[in-house]
């Protein structure tokens, strides 16, 4: 490749792209609004359902750091997929990914949107609470803005908003276990508390445990950049795991710091707690500062998500391009800051007509719902896929240094950990011992229609890939730094 069509290499170092996966799992929006939702199973048990996850995600963690020590690509993903099983799955794999991270930048937004002028209109009565579509809209030129001016000016502005939303949450969680006082205990990290009405014990913990496992999503963000870091083999792997461990203890110590403050017992209905919005209640507990804080550390949170999610996307799209299976003008660069525009350019269109169009039709809560729903199913999915590629790879490439453990046990594991998040994102129930799952409901159940509509389109392109251009299928395992 020419340096007019290479990404910047060496553009960021390992904290930049630490902060990449770290922002890309959104833990100020996931700890406000994603984990309580865990709340009304687990009970006063959810610090034990956090744990939980995160030692179900930390074995997908681990498979995708093995993958990314061998493999640096802007495919990522669907590169590893392509090299460990077969180049079409890896097709395909992308196919589903570029999906999820061009939804993240409009689901973020919503709840931008939303969120600001919903707060807007509960301090001033005049002010009109329609006019969320505003802020979705700059929310949405901004993070393209800083995309564009390329991954040196994107990855430091992201690690800066991590660093405030992880800092204002350690913070408050800090005053609320002070405020907790005697009532400190480590019960919370037992069944104890898990009293929810027919979720009591496990079958409660293993419940709460999905959502909290949703909130860890994103945190394999750092690897589509590796092209553009240093020392890519050895900093990848090392901030994809860095991010999840960091991450992990952000979301124990915070919710356990909720949890005793609000009360084990009566914690199941903590998600109901202030109108739906129960971290700004105890932040208005603590003091008004901190309910701004909070405020402002959500908001910061979705400008930071949608930047990581825009970076994915661009990488994503550029390496299938390069490779000739997305059109060929996906791999432009701007000549300046070597950003993918013509890919950029999809992602601000894309965005704004999915954000704006579904808020429209229906609410923009209803429409993060949505959103967030498509999203979901297809990112599980590809976790557990690449869970598989893991095997694959190191039984067909590095038999050398294949290892029972990390490279057979942990990616079965880490696959079979995620097979509950898939159906209860799918809305699929009567499932033997996921009893917790629900149907969807209109509009939410549409989500789920709409990306598998998604993938039989991704299908349809690889059948007609394959008798056009089987070198484009190819290339998607061949085309990386190496």
């Amino acid at each position: 490749m020419s340096n007019e069509t290479k990404l910047e290499s060496g553009a960021i170092g390992l904290r930049e792209v630490v902060f990449q996966s770290i922002c890309s799992m959104a833990p100020g929006a996931a700890i406000a609004a994603s984990i309580p939702f865990g709340s009304p199973l687990a009970g006063g048990a959810l610090p034990l359902a956090v744990v939980f996850a995160f030692i179900g995600i930390l074995f997908t963690a681990s498979s995708i750091g093995q993958l990314a020590k061998h493999i640096p690509a802007a495919g990522s993903v669907a590169t590893y997929s392509a090299l460990g099983l077969r180049p079409w799955v890896g097709y395909l794999v992308g196919w589903a990914y570029a999906a999820v991270e061009i939804l993240i930048v409009p689901l973020v937004m919503l709840q931008l949107g939303y969120t600001v002028a919903g707060e807007w209109n509960s301090q001033s009565s005049g002010f009109p609470i329609g006019s969320w579509w505003i802020f979705t809209t700059l929310g949405t030129l901004l993070v393209c803005f800083l995309v564009y001016r390329g991954i040196g000016t994107s990855a430091k502005v992201g690690t800066w908003l991590g660093f405030i939303e992880i800092s204002v949450f350690a913070l408050l969680g800090v005053f609320l276990v002070v405020k907790a006082g005697h009532h400190n205990t480590l019960s919370v990290f037992t069944t104890a508390h898990a009293n929810a009405k027919g979720f009591t014990g496990w079958s409660g913990v293993i419940a709460g445990s999905v959502f909290t496992l949703l909130a860890f999503s994103g945190f394999e963000a750092a690897a589509p950049l590796a092209e553009e870091s240093k020392d890519p083999k050895k900093n990848i792997p090392k901030a994809i795991m860095i991010a999840t461990v960091a991450i992990a203890v952000l979301y124990t110590f915070t919710t356990y710091a909720a949890t005793v403050a609000f009360g084990p017992d009566k914690f199941k209905d903590f998600a109901g707690y202030n109108n739906g919005v129960p971290w700004d209640g105890l932040a208005k507990g603590v003091s008004s500062i901190f309910y701004v804080l909070v405020l402002f550390a959500i908001v910061n949170s979705t400008i930071a998500n949608a930047n990581a999610g825009a970076n994915v996307f661009t990488r994503t799209a550029y390496a299938f391009g390069r490779a000739g299976a997305f059109p060929k003008s996906m791999a432009a660069l701007d000549s300046k800051y070597k950003s993918p525009r013509n890919a950029l350019v999809l992602q601000l269109v894309l965005g704004l007509l999915i954000g704006l169009g579904l808020g429209f039709k229906y609410t923009p809560q209803t429409a993060f719902g949505i959103v967030a729903t498509g999203l979901v199913v297809i990112v599980v999915l590809v976790y557990i896929v690449v869970n598989i590629a893991c095997i694959g790879y190191y039984a067909k490439h590095r038999k050398d240094e294949r290892h029972p453990i990390f490279h057979i046990i942990v990616p079965i594991i880490g696959a079979l950990f995620l097979v509950p998040g898939f159906f209860n994102a799918a809305g699929i129930t009567g499932i033997p011992g996921l009893s917790f799952i629900v149907k969807l409901s209109a509009p939410l159940s549409y989500a789920a229609y709409f990306m598998g509509a998604w993938m039989i389109v991704g299908v349809i392109t690889l059948l007609v890939l394959r008798k056009k251009n089987p070198q484009a299928i190819e290339a998607v395992a061949t085309v990386h730094i190496d």
